[in-house]
């Protein structure tokens, strides 16, 4: 009788702890829901804007680079070089326009008046030359100068005239200095100069390949002397912010879980090291639940995303890994 006794004192005791334990956790679940999870990060897939040939790369695998640290350059000599000429051709357009914009010298000016001096001396040298013979052919009734003579005095005098008229136009011109047009076309020009040397510098700039933000180097997919462009990408990136773990929610304990509420995040590597979180997104559309879920009571259940934002100053979590996230509840 004393062995039954003591198997059924065992048992009840057992019983006892088991339904203590039982009330222990399900009071514990009442004011915090655990779910199971992995890290998630951003990646970039990081290429050259331009095409060309790769002459540095200063990155490797796992090497951490900050947002604007320069990762690899492309040769570019060719363009160096027309940007070169680009700048001599615009300081040559510069000094042209300059010209227009000055207007006419004070000796072109003096140099034009002293034509139109020589031109109007030259037409009353012509214009005496044909009164001379006129009064001679009027003394002599027309026989002391030959009609040929008189023809070419006559038109040495017309010329003469004409070219009076010309220099007294082309100083007019030069007093007025160049067209309002031609200004207008020399600085076109040079403005036009301006944007090629400014595009030629912006493709140089191509040749740099920087780091859009702080990340870890993931991969390296090229090496100096491959040839780059912008569909070949030369380094894959994973960013160090933000981070998230992304977990699955059932509709049973989705109303108790909402945006900004505070969580705690730990990892089987340091599981007496909790990182802070927050939830951060709630997804409106049902779904079923991922294999990455093991718990064998939510494979065939449709379940909702929640993703956990952490702050992980440290850097200890890692793409994939897996974790343990804590939701405080509200007390009931």
């Amino acid at each position: 009788m004393t062995k039954p006794l003591i198997a059924a004192a065992v048992v009840l005791a057992l019983a006892l702890a088991g339904g203590a334990w039982w009330l222990m956790g399900r009071k514990e679940n009442d004011h915090a829901l655990v779910l199971h999870g992995n890290v998630s990060i951003r990646q970039v897939s990081l290429a050259f804007e331009g095409s060309g040939r790769v002459v540095e790369l200063h990155a490797e695998e796992g090497d951490r680079v900050t947002k604007g640290t320069l990762l690899g350059v492309l040769d570019t000599r060719t363009l160096e070089l027309q940007a070169e000429q680009a700048k001599a051709q615009m300081n040559v357009q510069q000094q042209n326009l300059l010209r227009l914009r000055n207007g006419s010298r004070p000796e072109e000016i003096a140099q034009a008046r002293s034509r139109l001096t020589a031109a109007e001396a030259e037409a009353s040298r012509a214009k005496q030359d044909v009164a001379r013979l006129q009064a001679v052919v009027t003394k002599t009734d027309g026989r002391g100068v030959s009609p040929q003579d008189m023809d070419r005095a006559t038109s040495n005098m017309q010329v003469a005239a004409a070219k009076v008229e010309d220099q007294r136009e082309a100083l007019r011109l030069v007093e007025l200095g160049p067209r309002a047009e031609d200004v207008a076309g020399g600085e076109a020009q040079l403005t036009a100069t301006q944007t090629q040397l400014e595009l030629l510098q912006h493709q140089i700039s191509q040749g740099q390949l920087k780091a859009p933000a702080d990340a870890v180097v993931r991969s390296r997919l090229l090496e100096p002397g491959d040839m780059a462009m912008p569909q070949r990408p030369v380094f894959a990136l994973a960013l160090t912010d933000p981070k998230w773990i992304r977990v699955y929610v059932t509709e049973v304990d989705l109303g108790r879980v909402r945006p900004g509420m505070p969580a705690q995040v730990v990892t089987d590597s340091a599981p007496n090291r909790p990182i802070d979180g927050k939830v951060g997104y709630i997804s409106s559309v049902a779904e079923f639940t991922p294999k990455s879920v093991q718990a064998e009571e939510l494979r065939t259940s449709l379940v909702y995303e929640v993703r956990v934002l952490v702050a992980d100053t440290e850097d200890t979590l890692r793409l994939g890994q897996p974790a343990t996230v804590r939701l405080a509840l509200d007390e009931p």
